[in-house]
């Protein structure tokens, strides 16, 4: 059993407070793996702000509740309210993704000379660290002041990727601000892409759809994709195309006028060591706005295409083509294959909710580096020679 004492497991189906000044973390079983294989718990942060439910199932974000205009409070991120819903077969729903998020071509990559071969999960490529991805795991718990870490140890060769690769992720909140941290150490050279995969519908998860939403992302260029959604090769600038996102537009008349299926695509933001603005996302019925800002060279901005309405979310929501929004800080898909192994980047992420003429709230997905490494914080596609390893205890990305 992961995270609990035997014969107590039971009696935490009765949420128990764990009181902190000015956030409160409740722990409980969230519901039990299959033939044994462990229990999965739930942890709820909350502010006078904010409130994020957050399972050790992939270090998955289950709910998280923002007030509109008006004060009232709906759960933005599309997910399920039984722990069956993130065991079938499901679109990364809230959870972290990894070892590498986004695509590899044909699950292959060379590394000090020597090729690996991946899982290959979708199409002919590998997707989100494949079959058996991090949102695919159970994680070991440790309950914070504020907040939860979970960890877990990637073995040497899983899904394909080489050596050992120890993790954590925590979670904590502040007021109105949720930031996750993420921190690797690895045996010896390996790829590393983490990010969450929470989609989002300002309207309330189970809105049928997020036409309604303005959007702005702050991008000269963009990475075209062949049929398989790899990037070609191609940084191409977003003037006088349906990728010029630089002001505002209203998604559902943008998709409409370029007669686009949407958008599933890397958009390229000014390599910066300092935060800065990367996408909002406005919606008006609600005043809630979402502001990311980062450091990252990348975002990726999907609008649910492959959803199809088969899944039964929440309060018997369905999630139907367009009816969640993901905003992905990342290094460049493909980057093991498209980009030098040198090229590495400070990193840092903030998602920042604004209620227009209400309130101001966070939710801050910010990655701190230690100051003896970098100035900033690294996220996503590292690599992580073992010398470094020996050097330097834990990376932060």
């Amino acid at each position: 059993m992961t995270g609990l004492a035997a014969g107590v497991r039971r009696t935490w189906r009765s949420c128990t407070p764990l009181a902190f000044p000015m956030v409160s973390v409740t722990r409980a079983v969230f519901g039990d793996l299959p033939l044994g294989a462990g229990t999965v718990e739930k942890f709820q942060l909350q502010s006078d702000q904010l409130r994020v439910d957050i399972i050790s199932w992939g270090c998955t974000i289950t709910a998280l509740e923002v007030k509109d205009r008006q004060g009232r409070a709906s759960d933005l991120v599309l997910g399920f309210a039984e722990l069956e819903g993130y065991l079938q077969k499901q679109p990364y729903f809230g959870a972290v993704v990894g070892r590498v998020a986004n695509r590899i071509a044909k699950g292959t990559f060379t590394l000090d000379g020597k090729e690996y071969q991946l899982a290959i999960n979708n199409g002919p490529n590998s997707l989100h660290g494949g079959v058996r991805g991090f949102d695919k795991v159970l994680w070991t718990p440790q309950v914070l002041s504020n907040g939860v870490e979970f960890s877990r140890v990637s073995p040497d060769g899983e899904e394909g990727y080489p050596g050992e690769l120890k993790v954590w992720v925590t979670y904590t909140l502040d007021g109105g601000e949720l930031v996750i941290n993420y921190r690797a150490q690895a045996s010896q050279t390996t790829p590393v892409n983490l990010t969450n995969h929470s989609y989002f519908n300002l309207a309330g998860q189970g809105s049928p759809n997020i036409y309604d939403h303005e959007v702005t992302i702050e991008a000269d260029a963009f990475l075209p994709v062949d049929e398989t959604l790899i990037p070609t090769g191609e940084v191409a600038p977003v003037q006088g195309t349906a990728f010029d996102l630089r002001k505002p537009v209203e998604l559902g008349k943008h998709l409409q006028e370029f007669h686009m299926n949407g958008f599933d695509h890397n958009f390229c933001l000014k390599g910066s060591k300092e935060k800065r603005f990367c996408a909002r996302v406005h919606h008006a019925g609600s005043g809630r706005v979402l502001e990311v800002y980062t450091t990252q060279p990348g975002v990726q901005f999907y609008t649910g295409n492959f959803l199809d309405g088969t899944l039964k979310g929440k309060r018997g929501a369905v999630y139907p083509k367009h009816s969640g929004f993901c905003l992905e800080t990342q290094n460049w898909p493909d980057a093991v294959n498209q980009i030098c192994q040198a090229w590495t980047f400070g990193k840092w992420t903030k998602y920042k909710w604004c209620s227009a003429f209400y309130h101001t709230l966070q939710y801050s997905p910010s990655i701190f580096l230690e100051e003896h490494y970098l100035n900033g914080s690294l996220w996503k596609f590292l690599y992580f020679p073992s010398l470094l390893a020996t050097k330097i205890n834990q990376f932060i990305f």
